[in-house]
């Protein structure tokens, strides 16, 4: 163990140790290079709506960066404009979306009243102790009524393990809020869909792991939920962590950004490239701009036209098309996304 010097801090050293480490780890190979050329689009079928950075919750693997004392949300502006471009394309077959929380940012019930008008399915990215927050308790009757399908995160099905990243008392906040949902038909109805998300914790050293086998996980997941608290629910999804956001910081504070980068890279899983949802979807973000997917949308990594200009929702409604987007930007951390049986916000892709 390397003993701190009495001349400087503990945290200066920890600094300059990974200086020292990354230093000698090889560059990553650029991810379009490792494809043999670059990513292309597909027709887009879904339109990922990031609402805003408020959220009730600080989790500690959180790549968006939300919180309680984040102020970004959606403008009136961007939402109405949002809502045409819902009302115009239906080719658009899924809205998701995502926060911060999204039920606490501006926009969220007309959006969702805007898609569910136009019979389109309507994801929504809950983190399940908001329905606890006040001025909120009629959300599970909300999203019942609507028909919303509820993607919640759960990063463990064991106490000490959601607490370490998410905050003390979330876990049980979330067992109840799911048991709430079961109560209104979520997870049995057929017309109501609940999946949980599992993340791995982040990494404090170099042994690192992509996400368990994700068919095997949901066995686990269900039969102990079931088993300790009564509870049924449709999905799990694995989500593996992208060194973006808090996640990023954390890597990078101890050295392991790069050697992590190394770690996806070298499980790249060339037959999940086909599956990548940044290939039929688009993000957006509160201020309109547009984005391939919502890692790309948190590093300010713009979609763009083939001429180069960046891309925003009013732009996409003065050209009457979704489909303006020929070559996807991509950076290493895509190979996120790729590693293993793939990542995606809707699970592994194999």
């Amino acid at each position: 163990m390397v003993q701190p010097s009495p001349r400087f801090p503990l945290e200066v050293q920890d600094a300059a140790n990974a200086l020292k480490t990354t230093a000698v780890i090889p560059a990553v190979t650029p991810f379009d290079k490792r494809l043999g050329g670059p990513l292309t689009k597909q027709s887009i079928r879904v339109l990922q709506i990031n609402l805003g950075r408020r959220c009730n919750l600080s989790c500690s693997h959180c790549h968006v960066e939300a919180g309680p004392y984040r102020s970004e949300e959606l403008s009136p502006e961007v939402c109405e404009q949002l809502i045409a471009l819902i009302n115009r394309f239906d080719q658009l077959e899924s809205i998701d979306l995502t926060g911060g929380a999204p039920e606490l940012n501006y926009g969220f019930r007309p959006l969702v009243e805007a898609a569910r008008a136009r019979d389109k399915e309507v994801i929504v990215r809950s983190n399940l102790t908001i329905l606890f927050e006040p001025g909120y308790e009629d959300l599970p009757e909300y999203f019942a009524q609507h028909q919303l399908r509820v993607v919640a995160s759960l990063p463990c099905y064991l106490e000490r393990n959601v607490d370490a990243m998410r905050g003390k008392g979330v876990y049980n906040d979330s067992i109840q809020a799911i048991q709430v949902l079961n109560a209104f038909g979520y997870g049995r109805d057929p017309n109501l869909q609940l999946d949980l998300v599992y993340n791995p914790p982040v990494p404090n050293d170099a042994n690192f792991s992509l996400t368990p086998e994700q068919a095997t996980l949901q066995q686990d997941y269900a039969a102990y939920l079931n088993e300790h608290f009564g509870i049924v629910f449709n999905n799990l999804f694995t989500i593996t962590n992208l060194p973006i956001g808090r996640t990023k910081f954390h890597l990078q504070h101890r050295g392991l950004h790069q050697p992590y980068l190394q770690f996806l890279a070298a499980h790249h899983n060339a037959s999940t490239v086909e599956h990548l949802m940044c290939r039929n979807e688009l993000s957006v973000d509160y201020r309109g701009n547009v984005y391939d997917c919502d890692f790309n949308q948190m590093e300010g990594l713009l979609a763009r036209s083939p001429n180069g200009e960046a891309l925003t929702v009013a732009q996409l409604l003065a050209a009457d098309s979704l489909d303006v987007i020929d070559q996807i930007a991509t950076r290493a951390y895509c190979y996120g996304c790729t590693a293993g049986s793939g990542s995606s916000c809707t699970g592994a892709l194999l």
